[in-house]
């Protein structure tokens, strides 16, 4: 169980997260790991604090994860931080093994700052650059390995054409990155960022079809890079019973077979 992503700096406060974290990780057994981003535009902004830079919202994430992280780790804590505030914070009921944490980054800077902090590594986009970065900085401070979390979009459906459009109508914004993405406010603003993005463009960027071998096969750069986990999202509503009951467990049955044999990526898949 991963959330993917939570951003706990602007709509929820870092010791409420910790504290939602805590209760997660008891109730699922101690089977939950809590992922963090910095967030996005469009749903930061209705708590009317603006939208900072960048390079803030990395301090941010910092300094949040920090706090959840000693929390977690079952400090009673005062902190009076560069952006939050916590008095006499303590979590009373805790699963016996820390709640693990994943932290999305996007580049060498990113990777520099988090992986010391995080346990896990999150990303949207197949780079080895990213993996290595973070096994790297991770050694340095004398951390063990962790895993390496990727997320792909695919589209299922038994009719090919039928499932493009529902990915260009429902995901073509996916193909503007998170640096576009995280700063559009609005949904018109998904809409003016992706109004050129043709049905062709999101079938040549999107795995869609009934062909499971090309869906799998659609996941192979995460491996090839050195992904360990890999979240697939089934676009659409309309399809989603049939998927996770017909589909999903032959997917998963392909899957096993075409990656790498790597104990974290068939654990998470067969949850």
């Amino acid at each position: 169980l991963l959330t993917y992503v939570t951003c706990p700096t602007m709509r929820y406060h870092p010791a409420v997260i910790a504290q939602k974290a805590a209760t997660l990780g008891l109730l699922s057994g101690g089977r939950f790991t809590l992922g963090l981003g910095s967030g996005e535009n469009l749903n930061e902004h209705v708590v009317g604090q603006g939208w900072p830079a960048v390079a803030v919202r990395q301090e941010m994430l910092e300094e949040a994860a920090t706090i959840i992280r000693r929390l977690l780790d079952g400090e009673r804590l005062t902190v009076q931080g560069d952006y939050f505030r916590v008095d006499q914070a303590r979590l009373w009921d805790r699963p016996e093994q820390p709640v693990e944490i994943g932290i999305a980054v996007g580049g060498e800077e990113a990777v520099s700052r988090f992986a010391p902090l995080g346990d896990h590594l999150i990303a949207t986009e197949p780079s080895a650059e990213l993996v290595s970065g973070w096994k790297n900085a991770r050694k340095g401070a004398g951390l063990p390995t962790s895993r390496a979390i990727g997320q792909i979009p695919i589209c299922w459906g038994p009719d090919k054409q039928a499932a493009v459009d529902r990915a260009h109508e429902l995901f073509r914004w996916f193909g503007g990155g998170w640096q576009v993405n995280a700063d559009l406010p609005m949904p018109a603003g998904f809409e003016g960022a992706s109004q050129f993005v043709r049905p062709e463009d999101v079938g040549s960027a999107i795995a869609c079809g009934p062909d499971l071998d090309e869906l799998a096969e659609s996941l192979r750069p995460f491996w090839e890079s050195g992904f360990t986990d890999v979240a697939v999202v089934q676009i659409g509503d309309e399809s989603q019973d049939r998927f996770l009951d017909e589909i999903a467990p032959a997917l998963l049955d392909k899957l096993r077979t075409a990656a790498p044999s790597d104990e974290n990526l068939i654990r998470l898949a067969s949850r």
